[in-house]
């Protein structure tokens, strides 16, 4: 079945930046959308960002607007989320999605997901 390892989160100071990673396998990458969730300790999992299939698309959640941004490397079969002015509301543990079935913003999209990464922002 599909692998997605998930890798780059950790420890940062309010207005700093992380790159996570995420690296598939046993799948054919440029048939599936990747996306980007978190979920806080006591909340619901939410939407940070997508990439479709061909990498032409990108979608954001409200909150990492202008401040995130989603890439793919086709060569590599893996998926990155630039995050830069980090503040300490973004911490939470960092999954990441691949999916076939519609590109959106809804974790009922993606079938596939990866074990997390924990970012901390501290203020």
């Amino acid at each position: 079945q599909v692998q997605l390892v998930e890798s780059g989160g950790g420890l940062v100071q309010a207005g700093g930046s992380l790159r996570l990673s995420c690296a598939a396998s046993r799948l054919t990458f440029s048939d599936y959308n990747m996306g980007w969730f978190r979920q806080a300790p006591g909340k619901e999992r939410e939407f940070v960002a997508a990439i479709n299939w061909s990498g032409g698309f990108t979608v954001y959640g409200d909150p990492v607007k202008g401040r995130f941004i989603i890439s793919r490397d086709k060569a590599k079969n893996t998926v990155y989320l630039q995050m830069d002015s980090l503040k300490p509301e973004d911490t939470a543990v960092y999954y990441c999605a691949a999916g076939q079935k519609s590109f959106s913003k809804s974790g009922r999209d993606y079938n596939s997901w990866g074990q997390g990464t924990q970012v901390t922002v501290s203020s």
